[in-house]
């Protein structure tokens, strides 16, 4: 548990669950926020609707590598306008601004949620001894019980000349506390850290590890070995899958590949191999069944 810093004025009930702390926002400025690095800012607010939404309200005014963390979400969102939602300090919700620029093409930049999730798995399985792997597009999946659960989630979104991408993390959520049975949490998972503080840090440095080697090669996923990177962590290869598709539309078959464009390629039953772009994707086997 990280202790409160002397600068930080308390509020009445910063301490009412003492097994769910809350996070140091002074220590995890002086971490994270450096002369040369890519986190500019970094702010820690009690509760909000979407961290996704507050940062990109601010537009261009914010510059590259602000970072907003809640300790409560009321309207977290997903991919498809799904809801997010779990209790307060019970995991980490943050979202940051990133700005690729003009070296790296616009239709790179869709790999920035794979990229993220590639980051995230790395500095779990660092601070947290956690496997986590990953569901393309955006889901991260951790094993409870020998099953594979959700665990957390991905959002991009693009704003003016940036991108942002917001996580959302289930820490210390015990079993009566899950949304779902589907769900899953870090601790359940047998986590040997859930010290958020912690975890936060793992997590963003990371991520400003794999996004700095993915801008010092132009985007391209290959030269920087984000591609392999993701394909070895990705759990949605190999299996028979059914994409949901914008449309209505319902693809069937086995996810072969992640691409050079960051898209899911299916292989169909009659020897065509599909590329998804968008989708809502069910795993209907696991790897390597008969």
């Amino acid at each position: 548990m990280t202790p409160p810093d002397a600068s930080d004025t308390p509020r009445p009930d910063r301490w009412n669950n003492l097994d769910r702390p809350p996070l140091n926002e002074p220590a995890l400025r002086r971490a994270l926020v450096r002369e040369g690095g890519l986190w500019t800012s970094l702010d820690v607010i009690a509760t909000t609707g979407s961290t996704n939404s507050d940062l990109a309200g601010r537009g261009d005014s914010a510059p590259e590598g602000a970072v907003l963390v809640a300790e409560e979400q009321t309207k977290g969102r997903g991919r498809l306008d799904r809801t997010w939602s779990a209790p307060a300090r019970s995991g980490l919700f943050f979202s940051v601004l990133l700005k690729p620029g003009e070296g790296v093409p616009a239709e790179r930049w869709g790999w920035l949620p794979l990229l993220t999730g590639v980051a995230v798995a790395a500095g779990l399985s660092r601070a947290a001894g956690v496997d986590t792997a990953l569901k393309w597009p955006n889901d991260l999946l951790v094993t409870v019980d020998g099953e594979e659960r959700k665990a957390g989630g991905i959002l991009a979104e693009r704003v003016g000349d940036g991108v942002v991408v917001g996580v959302g993390l289930n820490v210390s959520l015990r079993a009566d506390e899950l949304p779902v049975p589907a769900a899953g949490s870090l601790a359940l998972a047998g986590a040997v850290s859930t010290d958020r503080d912690t975890l936060l840090r793992a997590v963003l440095r990371s991520i400003e590890q794999w996004y700095g080697e993915w801008r010092e090669a132009d985007g391209d996923p290959a030269s920087c070995r984000l591609q392999e990177a993701y394909a070895a962590g990705c759990a949605t290869l190999g299996r028979t899958v059914r994409a949901e598709l914008p449309g209505g539309h319902v693809l069937t078959g086995e996810a072969v590949a992640v691409d050079g464009d960051g898209r899911l390629v299916i292989g169909t039953a009659e020897g065509v191999q599909q590329p998804v772009g968008a989708g809502d994707i069910v795993h209907l086997r696991a790897a390597g069944d008969e």
